[in-house]
Parts: structure tokens; C-alpha cells; sequence
């Protein structure tokens, strides 16, 4: 029987060669991304290797392994338990830093049987060794047997239960595999005891098991089982057909398990009973599989095949000679031979991912990242992912998937200079103190290349690069740079030709730099782009000096159609006053009607003072118009001069022209309607002009009616607008006022005998108007009773219909008397009581005087409450 000698366990990454106490000690890595051997893997190198006599290296083989924290335990051939302690770990997992690994105890068991499993109980410093069919606890670190808790004979498997409720009861559970009887037990494991609380029977014997929570999972000679802890209800999964060594069951956590299942398929099983996830296509002979998520790893004799839970596919193979089992931990796993140990490490997920998205592999780098972090979150998981987006952004980017590029990019908070940085000529936008974090990505690719190889394709990424600027614009990274970025995007948009998006840039409050843009945009003839860059930045005469250039023919730029309204607007709209008074004159002299808007335009808040306008206008008559119009009509002035300035000017206008226009049609409106103009003044302007109608208004508005019928009548000659006039005269008053101006008409009528038939149609046209007995009187005594028969037969008609409606409403208020005199007899028949506490029924006070009314129901009220009784 040989001896078991120290064991080395020294840190040793990426095919590092160390030796140490006349060993060579190597870890091994393993890469997800690597199908075939590479510098991520190494060659057969052990952690560590039995030394025996050469006549006792088959006796002395490894058949277990356990480890927890520092401590590693390894279970023998011949009946031996070997413990190791490790140096430190930096991040408490398989990897150990530089340092000797002490050799702890060594304990012989018995007979050569060998050792079957090993588990640790650390809450009861407990190790539990399964060896001949028994199952015995040792003290972990001086491995002596416990004394109180004696060996439990019989069984073939055993495994531990990681039950929470259980472990703060203080005691584990543990699940036993009869070798006698087809059934599994469970026990409650304490720190002096183990007992026995519940069995549950199997159709047959238990080849493999694994645990997880409450859940126990059975692997007989040709099916699966489900089987409940706590109700002992077992459920049949699904059969298999393989030997006893190859049929095993690993729990991969939460409540799930892989089981080598038929036809070579790894089968996840959930403790439901169901299958959330598609199986692994694995190879044949497969003896046993650990988990290291997110990989499953799949132990042949001579290889191990790493597979990705998150897509089931193999990620890669490392060769190994003689494999016999291994043990998994989060962060790697170890696989022993019969002499040799192989650590094999996880490669940190950073460089995982970032290798993936090197290697176009961008959807697997991603759904790395996401499957990490669901289960093994990271410290810098939102950093990582920012990275990672952004390295994926690029790939695409390179690829022209500029929609998906655009995604990542704003995914990963990409600094936008990164993206500016590649366009040859948009790099004057940046600061000379900027230093890519992308170098390694982009320093192989070149768009001046493209620029001249391609220029439909080099348009696109053109495209691009708007597209995300404008995206960014507002975010926390576009703020962050948001002279670059503006300056880019208009320097871009400059060269395109975008004036609809250069116009929205620069119109709008923005970062770019004068001194960069400028001669940009002048180069480029982007004057009135110009000038909406200077109003952004405050430089309204700049701006507003810039399209007067523009209207003047000084500079060329027709992406403005017209660029006086928009300079009249934006005077408009200023509420710096010296600007506008400086470029008042230049408007108004191209155009008054429209200059005018400078001043009518404005809200009532930024109005100018209104004489310095009036003043000014003074050499601009149209203009002025116009704003004595906007005074009166908008603002509602009720200043005299105002309204007597507007009539003076409409009447100088309708003088100066020719035709008929408008401007007569508001110098009457006015004249009707303005109650704050001064009359004598215009009625002096149109005294001597050809504008009767004008001086019949005013006339009228005088209250010599008279006088303003006569103009019309024999001046203007117009006697339809003479009895129109009549009526226009008389709105607002009653209709005797309209009779009397008829009248009137009819006796001036009267007075000519040109006009003769003019009285005639008056009267026959009005027979309700005039009363015949006054018409009568003033009829010349030529004239015939059937000249005036129509007018005569309306007017009797209608005084007979007077007559008669005044007899009907004298005999219906007679009536309505008769009915008060009536009710007033009743009455007065009926007697009443007053007491000295009667109450008014109204307001509810005594009565004080003799007088009182009675209401038609009886109640009594005071002779002032008879308004209210009715209430």
C-alpha cells in the first residue's frame, strides 16, 4: 500500500510554466468562444500529480474529488482521504494565487475499497465519505471520525440537500440511495446526529441522483424520476438506455436539472416536471457533466466539450487523456485522471464578450452579457454592456446596418465624437484634446478611402452621421460635446445641401461656434442660414444686415424665396427697439403696405411709442394709413386726432385716384361709424371736392339733414343713395326719426319739377311711411288723384288697420278690468280676523298699521310684500 505524497497547487494562466518542489504545475483556461485549441486553452497539464510507487499507481488513483473554499479533498483507490489546503484566492474561486499548497491530514480508511464520494458539511465542519457501502462523517480538517454519529450502512449514492428553511433550523438534509432496498431515504443531518424522517419507495434501484431544494431527481437502469421531498411523490420523466455509467443526473440550480438523456441528448428538466429550455446536442459516452453557467460542460474519457446554456450550441473542446470525473464550481471546473488534477478556469466575461464582438460574433456577445447578468450579476455589468454596445454598434456600422448601428450606439451612451472622428472632414469640428476609447476598433478602417472609391456608398454613411447627431442631440452625451456636435451637423448639412434641416439647426438655440461655421456657411452661399445662426447667437443687426444683402442682389442664396417678408417678420417680432427704428426706413422705402408690418405686426405688449411711428410714416402716406388703421380698429384707440388723421388721409387717397376704390368704401364706414374724428375739420377737406356722398355723412352727422339730402339729390344726383341714405341715417333711432328724413326727401322732391316722378315712386313706395293728411297738403294742387292712387289706397288701408288694432286692444284691457272689478267685489264681501299676533306670510313680522292685502289663497300680507307674495 503506498503513500500519498504532498501535493503543489500553484497559479498558473494561459500555458504559464511553473515549478515548484520538483513538479510542474499548469492551469488550464477555457474560452466559450474557441471550438478548437488556442492560446485560451492549454495542453494536458495537471494541477496537480499523484505520486506513487510504480507497483502501487493503479491502487492509488483518484476516484473523487471535493472542494470548499481552500480546503480540497481528494478520495482514493485504496480507501484514502487526502486533504489539501490551497494558498489565498484574490476572488474565491478555483484559481489560486502564487504559493505553496500545505499539505493537510491523510486519513486511511480501511480495506482497499474505494472511496465513493465525498461532500461537505461546513455549518457542522463535517466531511462525508461514502466508502464500502457506508457512509461515515469525519472531522473536516483533522479528519477523525465523528463519534456521535455512526456510519450508516447500505448505501450506494448520497447527496446534500441545499434547503434554506432546514439550514436555519441548524441541520441539513440529505438524501440516501439503498443498496439493498429499491428506495431512497431522507435525513436530517445535525452536528452530533443523522436520523431518518421519511422514505420513499422506487420501482428500482437508483443508479444516479442529484438534489436541489426539495426536488431529488433519479436516474434508474432505464428511466428517470421526479421525486418530491417533502410529499415523497415520485413522477416518471422519461426513459433512457444507457449503463449505469453513463446514465447521471447534475443539478444545474433553481430548481433544474441536466440528465443525459436518449438519443445523446442533454435533457433540462425543471422540478415542475417540464423543459424550458431546447436540449444539448452532445457525444455518446458521455460520463458525467458539470455546470459552470453559463456553460455546461460534457466529460468524456478523452475530451470535455463546453456547450452554452444560453443557445445550446458547443463553444469548444479540450483534449484530455484518461478523464475519470469532475467537479464544478462557479468559476471553473476541475477534472480528475487517475494520477492527474486539471483546473480549468473561466476566462473573465469582459474578455469573453469583447473577443465575441472582435470576431463579428456581435448577437452572441450580447446574449452573453444578458445571460451573465441574470444569474452572476456584475459590478461594472452597465460599463460592460455600454462597451459592448458600442463595439457592436461599430461592427455594424462597418457592415452599413446604420439602423441597428444607430440602436447601439444610443444603447451604449457612445460619445458622439467617436463617430465624427472617422469622417476626414468633419475632424476640424473636434478639440484637439480628444483621444478615442476606440482606436483598436477603427484604426484599420478609413472613409477617405471610401470617398474616393465610392461616393454613393461614402453618401450613406453621410446619412448616418445625421441621422445619429440629430438622435444624440439632446441627450446626456450629445450635451456633453454639443459645440462639436452642432458644428458637425452643420458643416453636414452645409455640404449636402439640407436646407431644410440647416434652416431647423441654426433657427433654433444652438452650440455651434461662430468662428467655425461662418465661413462654412459663406463659403457654401448659405447667406440666409447665415443670418439665422447670427439671430440664434444674439446678433440681430448682423443677422437682419445679412439678408438685407440678400434682397439688395450684394449676395446670392435662393434657398429663401422671400427674404424682405421674413426681415419685416422678424422686425416684427424684435423687441429691441434700435433695430428696428435702424432698418425702419429701408422697408418701408421697398415696400410701405408690407414695411408697414413692422409696426402693425407687433403684439400689444412690444409696441413702439406711437407718435415717433406716426412721425416717421409722415413720408410714408400708405404706411400710415395702414397703422392709423391698425390704431383704431386693433388697438381700439379713441384718440380724435387719430381718427381724424385716417379720415384726412382716405380722403386725400380717394382724391388722388382715378377709379373707384376701397379706401371710399372705408372713408364711409368711418365717417358713419367713428364717433371720436373731428367733423368741421373734415367736413372743410371735402367741402370743395366731388365726394358728396362724404358731405352728405357729414352733414348728417351735423344734424343738418336737410342740407346733406339736398347734396345728394342735386349734386350727386343719385336718388336711390338719397333714400338709401335715409335709412342709413336713421339706424339707432326711432322710426319716426326715418319718416321724418323721408319726408323731407319727398319735399325737396316736391320742389323741382324735374323731380316729379321721383316724389310719385317715394310715395307709392312708402305708403306706410308718410301719413296722407300731411302728404296732402304739400301735393302741388296739379296734381290727380290717380297720380297718388296707390299711395292713397296703402296709406287709408293701413290707417283703418291702426284704427281698428287700437279699438281691439282698448276692448281687450277693458275686459281685464271687468275681471279686476270683479275679484275685487269678491273680495270685499269676505271678512278677515286680525289678531295682535298675526304674521305677514311674507316677510313673517307683525302688522302695525290697519292696511294688509290678501293673497288669492287667504293669506294675509302687508300691502308691501303684494311684490314678493307671488315669489
Amino acid at each position: 500500500m503506498g503513500k500519498l505524497n504532498c501535493f503543489t497547487l500553484i497559479q498558473s494562466w494561459r500555458n504559464q510554466r511553473v515549478r515548484g518542489a520538483g513538479r510542474e504545475v499548469v492551469s488550464s483556461l477555457f474560452s466559450h468562444f474557441k471550438k478548437k485549441k488556442s492560446k485560451s486553452t492549454t495542453q494536458q497539464r495537471p494541477v496537480c500529480r499523484l505520486q506513487a510507487a510504480p507497483k502501487e499507481k493503479d491502487k492509488s488513483s483518484i476516484q473523487c474529488l471535493e472542494c470548499y473554499d481552500r480546503n480540497l479533498y481528494i478520495g482514493t483507490k485504496d480507501s484514502t482521504v487526502q486533504h489539501l489546503i490551497l494558498p489565498n484566492s484574490t476572488n474565491g474561486d478555483l484559481n489560486p494565487v502564487w504559493g505553496k499548497t500545505r499539505e493537510g491530514r491523510v486519513r486511511k480508511l480501511g480495506s482497499n475499497n474505494p472511496v465513493a464520494q465525498l461532500r461537505v458539511v461546513p455549518v457542522f465542519n463535517h466531511l462525508l465519505v461514502l466508502w464500502d457501502r457506508s457512509l461515515s462523517a469525519l472531522n473536516m480538517f483533522s479528519l477523525e471520525p465523528v463519534p456521535t454519529l455512526q456510519k450508516i450502512q447500505h448505501v450506494s449514492l448520497f447527496e446534500l440537500c441545499d434547503s434554506a428553511p432546514a439550514a436555519e433550523a441548524g441541520c441539513v438534509q440529505m438524501v440516501t440511495s439503498s443498496s439493498r432496498r429499491k428506495a431512497i431515504r431522507i435525513h436530517v443531518v445535525g452536528v452530533d446526529k443523522w436520523e431518518v424522517v421519511r422514505e420513499v419507495a422506487l420501482l428500482q434501484e437508483p443508479v444516479a441522483l442529484a438534489v436541489d431544494g426539495g426536488s431529488v431527481c433519479v436516474a434508474t437502469c432505464d428511466k428517470y424520476l421526479l421525486c418530491d421531498v417533502q410529499s415523497g411523490c415520485s413522477e416518471e420523466l422519461f426513459p433512457h438506455s444507457h449503463n449505469r455509467q453513463h446514465a447521471f443526473v447534475t443539478s444545474v440550480g433553481r430548481g433544474e436539472f441536466l440528465l443525459n438523456g436518449p438519443e445523446s441528448l442533454g435533457m433540462f428538466v425543471m422540478k415542475t416536471g417540464i423543459c424550458q429550455r431546447p436540449p444539448l446536442q452532445w457525444p455518446r459516452e458521455v460520463l458525467a457533466a458539470g455546470v459552470c453557467f453559463p456553460y455546461i460542460l460534457a466529460l468524456q474519457p478523452h475530451v470535455l466539450s463546453v456547450y452554452s446554456m444560453l443557445d445550446q450550441q458547443h463553444k469548444q473542446t479540450v483534449t484530455l487523456s484518461g478523464a475519470k470525473g469532475l467537479f464544478s464550481a462557479p468559476d471553473g471546473v476541475l477534472v480528475f485522471t487517475g494520477r492527474d488534477i486539471f483546473s480549468l478556469g473561466l476566462v473573465p466575461f469582459k474578455e469573453q464578450i469583447q473577443a465575441l464582438v472582435e470576431h463579428d460574433r456581435v448577437e452572441e456577445a450580447l446574449l452573453l452579457l444578458d445571460g451573465v447578468q441574470s444569474r452572476r450579476p456584475l459590478d461594472s455589468y452597465k460599463e460592460l454592456q455600454k462597451s459592448i454596445a458600442c463595439l457592436a454598434g461599430f461592427v455594424h456600422f462597418y457592415k452599413q446596418s446604420f439602423s441597428e448601428a444607430k440602436d447601439l450606439f444610443i444603447k451604449g451612451e457612445l460619445d458622439p465624437r467617436e463617430i465624427i472622428r472617422l469622417y476626414p472632414d468633419m475632424q476640424s469640428c473636434l478639440c484637439e484634446d480628444f483621444e478615442s476609447q476606440f482606436d483598436e476598433v477603427n484604426r484599420s478602417r478609413d472613409l477617405r478611402l471610401l470617398w474616393h472609391e465610392d461616393r454613393n456608398t461614402f453618401h450613406h454613411y453621410l446619412d448616418f452621421l445625421g441621422d445619429f447627431l440629430r438622435a444624440v442631440r439632446e441627450t446626456e452625451e450629445g450635451l456633453k460635446c454639443g459645440t462639436m456636435v452642432d458644428c458637425s451637423l452643420l458643416r453636414l448639412y452645409t455640404e449636402l445641401g439640407d436646407e431644410e434641416n440647416l434652416q431647423r439647426l441654426v433657427g433654433f438655440p444652438n452650440e455651434c461656434m461662430l468662428d467655425h461655421c461662418v465661413p462654412v456657411l459663406e463659403k457654401h452661399n448659405r447667406y440666409f442660414a447665415l443670418g439665422l445662426l447670427y439671430q440664434s447667437h444674439g446678433k440681430l443687426t448682423d443677422a437682419i444686415e445679412t439678408w438685407v444683402k440678400i434682397a439688395d442682389g450684394s449676395h446670392v442664396d435662393p434657398s429663401c424665396s422671400d427674404i424682405y417678408a421674413h426681415i419685416v417678420w422678424t422686425l416684427s417680432q424684435l423687441e429691441d427697439q434700435d433695430i428696428v427704428w435702424k432698418f425702419a426706413d429701408w422697408t418701408l422705402q421697398r415696400n410701405q403696405e408690407i414695411g408697414a408690418q413692422i409696426f402693425t405686426k407687433r403684439t400689444p405688449d412690444g409696441q413702439l411709442e406711437t407718435q415717433a411711428i406716426i412721425t416717421l410714416l409722415e413720408k410714408y402716406p400708405q404706411a400710415l394709413l395702414l397703422y392709423l388703421e391698425f390704431l383704431i380698429y386693433e388697438l381700439k384707440s379713441e384718440e380724435v386726432a387719430h381718427h381724424s388723421r385716417l379720415a384726412m388721409g382716405y380722403v386725400s387717397h380717394t382724391m388722388q385716384e382715378e377709379t373707384e376704390s376701397d379706401l371710399r368704401g372705408k372713408l364711409q364706414k368711418l365717417l358713419w361709424e367713428s364717433e371720436f374724428y373731428d367733423i368741421t375739420t373734415v367736413y372743410e377737406r371735402v367741402k370743395s371736392t366731388a365726394l358728396h356722398m362724404e358731405k352728405a355723412i357729414l352733414l348728417s352727422r351735423r344734424g343738418e339733414h336737410s342740407h346733406a339730402l339736398q347734396v345728394l339729390v342735386h349734386q350727386e344726383k343719385d336718388l336711390q343713395a338719397a333714400e338709401v341714405f335715409c335709412s342709413r341715417a336713421a339706424q339707432g333711432q326711432d322710426s319716426q326719426f326715418r319718416k321724418a328724413l323721408l319726408l323731407i326727401l319727398l319735399q325737396i322732391y316736391l320742389t323741382s319739377d324735374d323731380l316729379t316722378s321721383a316724389a310719385v315712386d317715394l310715395l307709392n313706395d312708402n305708403p306706410l311711411v308718410f301719413a296722407a293728411e300731411k302728404v296732402i297738403q304739400l301735393l302741388p294742387d296739379s296734381w290727380s288723384v290717380q297720380l297718388v292712387s296707390k299711395f292713397l289706397a296703402g296709406s287709408l288701408r293701413e290707417t283703418f288697420h291702426q284704427r281698428w288694432m287700437a279699438k281691439l286692444k282698448m276692448a281687450l284691457a277693458q275686459a281685464e278690468l271687468m275681471q279686476h272689478r270683479v275679484s275685487w267685489i269678491q273680495a270685499s264681501k269676505s271678512k278677515f280676523r286680525l289678531d295682535k299676533e298675526q304674521r305677514c306670510k311674507v316677510c313673517q313680522r307683525g302688522f302695525t298699521e290697519p292696511q294688509f292685502a290678501c293673497t288669492p289663497r287667504g293669506e294675509l300680507i302687508h300691502t308691501g310684500c303684494t311684490d314678493f307674495s307671488a315669489l
